[in-house]
């Protein structure tokens, strides 16, 4: 009997079968996956949710690439051989779903997040004192709107103000919501437009204020879902289950984030 286990145990792992058992206390084949996420993500994922994902689920590797969601959508129709997407905005989710690229119930708008106004550190006291007043600066940063949702939301919230024509004399665009911190952050720019969760990573900007209420009809939502391309559906969905935890939410929200499954 001892032998027959041996042999059993010997073929295992010649087939590159783990031993050790995951969550589910079964013997699990080691797998990839890969996370194409918004920028605004990036750093919650890499330092706290993909080392605690891993550690709860051994034989999942995860990987990320992070980018604008628009950048993203272009680059799944384009065949990127994504498992999971999680975007910054609806629009590129619903997207994709129309075009039979997501899987519609797998879907889950987990996070809301906020739009505002940032100065370089040191510069709270000059012309930039409210969203409105950011016609003031000499140049703006804002992410490009034509596919990074930070641009998106900032030409709606600007349109509605009525000042859009004005900041976009005297925008620069950034490829995403992460280039537009940094240009501030630097002082390459005198004001720009992110997320609250992107001026919480750095003391290089100061928060002057939040898009006013009613300048925006749009929520900034973040949707993640499981491409349908992916190999790996069961540990793709298994990470979004996890994204749903507490502890995951309480990471979320400890970036800034605020939880819209309630």
């Amino acid at each position: 009997m001892k032998k027959k286990m041996l042999a059993l145990f010997m073929a295992m792992m010649m087939a590159g079968i783990t031993v050790g058992c995951g969550s589910t206390g079964t013997t699990q084949k080691d797998v990839t996956i890969m996370i194409a996420a918004a920028a605004s993500l990036e750093n919650c994922y890499t330092q706290e949710l993909i080392p605690m994902f891993e550690e709860q689920y051994p034989y999942i590797t995860v990987t990320g690439t992070y980018d604008s969601s628009g950048k993203l959508q272009t680059q799944i129709e384009e065949g990127l051989e994504a498992d999971v997407f999680m975007s910054a905005a609806t629009k590129q989710m619903n997207a994709l779903k129309e075009e039979g690229l997501v899987d519609s119930d797998s879907i889950v708008e987990l996070l809301e997040n906020k739009l505002v106004l940032i100065v370089p550190a040191g510069m709270e006291d000059g012309a930039v004192t409210e969203f409105a007043d950011i016609v003031n600066a000499g140049m703006i940063a804002i992410g490009d709107p034509e596919s990074v949702p930070a641009g998106q939301y900032a030409k709606e919230a600007f349109t509605n103000l009525g000042i859009w024509d004005e900041v976009s004399r005297k925008a620069s665009l950034g490829t995403n919501v992460t280039e537009v911190l940094n240009w501030v952050a630097a002082g390459s720019a005198d004001a720009g437009v992110v997320y609250a969760t992107d001026a919480a990573s750095t003391t290089d900007v100061t928060v002057i204020a939040e898009a006013p209420e009613g300048s925006m009809e749009t929520p900034v939502i973040y949707p993640v879902g499981i491409v349908s391309a992916s190999t790996h559906k069961e540990e793709a969905g298994l990470f979004i289950e996890f994204l749903q935890s507490e502890e995951a939410i309480q990471v979320f929200e400890d970036y800034g984030f605020t939880n819209n499954l309630n």
